[in-house]
């Protein structure tokens, strides 16, 4: 008897242990992908570094560029817009909220990398609503597609919100990601 209880507490507290890290896990993804940069042709990722990044797709903070922002809504609604960003801080374009989204791509860490293939993230939809930014930044080409099909991609887009929705912010978890 003694033995059977044994095993079956065992069984107990190794099944409870490999909950706790199961939650864990999915508790931390969140501020994993926070800070995972995305950038790719498919929605998911991309095996190739980017043109215009580095192999980690960091850029120089301080970097100004010229960028094409296409937002679809996910019904085929689309929207264009030219953002300007200099060194010094001018934003121009006809981009709605050009002074925040130049803000919000200066800030962001690798704002054009692709998720990494071995990310885990959460299944979750946030929405149909995919973009593409072309252009240069920090002298460098950049061609990236956002989506919000899934944990690491929603996570992507809210970091460069004013960039892909003007007149959001980019929220405090994501900004402490980046």
């Amino acid at each position: 008897m003694t033995v059977r209880r044994t095993v079956q507490r065992s069984a107990r507290t190794g099944a409870a242990a490999f909950l706790a890290v199961g939650f864990g896990l999915l508790a931390g993804c969140g501020e994993q992908q926070a800070g995972a940069p995305v950038t790719s042709s498919s929605p998911t990722s991309s095996s190739s570094t980017p043109s215009g990044t580095t192999p980690t797709g960091d850029v120089p903070a301080t970097s100004g560029g010229e960028l094409t922002v296409v937002v679809d809504d996910g019904a085929g609604n689309q929207r264009t817009w030219t953002l300007t960003c200099s060194a010094d801080g001018t934003a121009g374009g006809d981009h709605p909220d050009a002074q925040n989204a130049c803000e919000a791509v200066a800030a962001a860490k690798a704002p054009w990398a692709p998720v990494p293939k071995d990310m885990a993230c959460t299944q979750i939809y946030g929405g149909a609503q995919t973009a593409t930014v072309t252009g240069t930044w920090g002298g460098e080409q950049v061609q990236a597609r956002y989506a919000r099909n899934d944990g690491c991609q929603i996570a992507r887009w809210d970091r460069l919100a004013p960039l892909l929705q003007p007149g959001t912010e980019v929220s405090a978890r994501s900004r402490g990601a980046s």
